[in-house]
């Protein structure tokens, strides 16, 4: 009878482990789903933003037209860096998105600078405002690029963690690319350039 008892006590013991085993699994498993959910969010956020900035600069360039009418070229660069960020965002290209958004933020720049150039455009009230929607559009970019880069980051490592890794492999959790923007983004602009 000592022998059915240890070998009773035996099957619950591996049976109580199996089923923790089990619930730590489903608890790795929802912990990387929230990890997931988490980019998926915070890219929103940043989707909404660039498209809300995209929406006015052909705005910002048709006031600007109205002034600059022999610098067509900077107009355009902008328009084109917007196209192409547009197709990228809307391919899920997150690297794409960041070069096109390289190129625009520094169209951009260049286009507030060359604005310095005409009195009558600084002046104009509607220039000032997209001027300034744009710019603070871009410092919510920032901030939320921050967050999305974040929540990659955490997602990123945990699935490659152990035991995570063993879940995240089974369940094909992937890892998600960060937002990031050139070197020309954090370099400081060289002002004398801009005028050339």
């Amino acid at each position: 009878m000592n022998d059915v008892d240890t070998g009773t006590i035996f099957n619950y013991v591996m049976l109580g482990g199996a089923v923790l085993l089990v619930l730590y699994a489903i608890m790795i498993y929802n912990n990387l789903v929230t990890l997931k959910h988490g980019v998926s969010k915070a890219w929103s956020n940043i989707d909404v933003l660039l498209r809300q900035r995209h929406d006015e600069l052909p705005k910002l360039v048709e006031t600007c037209k109205q002034y600059m009418g022999f610098e067509q070229e900077t107009l355009q660069k902008v328009m084109e860096a917007r196209a192409a960020a547009n197709q990228a965002r809307q391919a899920g290209d997150v690297k794409g998105v960041g070069r096109a958004e390289t190129d625009m933020r520094f169209g951009l720049g260049k286009l507030f600078a060359v604005a310095e150039a005409y009195p009558e455009l600084k002046a104009n009230e509607t220039f000032q405002h997209l001027q300034a929607r744009i710019s603070g559009l871009e410092d919510n970019i920032a901030d939320r690029r921050e967050f999305y880069n974040e929540s990659v980051n955490l997602n990123n490592v945990r699935i490659e963690q152990f035991p995570d890794v063993i879940i995240a492999r089974m369940f094909k959790f992937v890892a998600a690319d960060l937002l990031e923007f050139s070197e020309e983004e954090t370099r400081d602009v060289d002002v004398k350039a801009l005028f050339s």
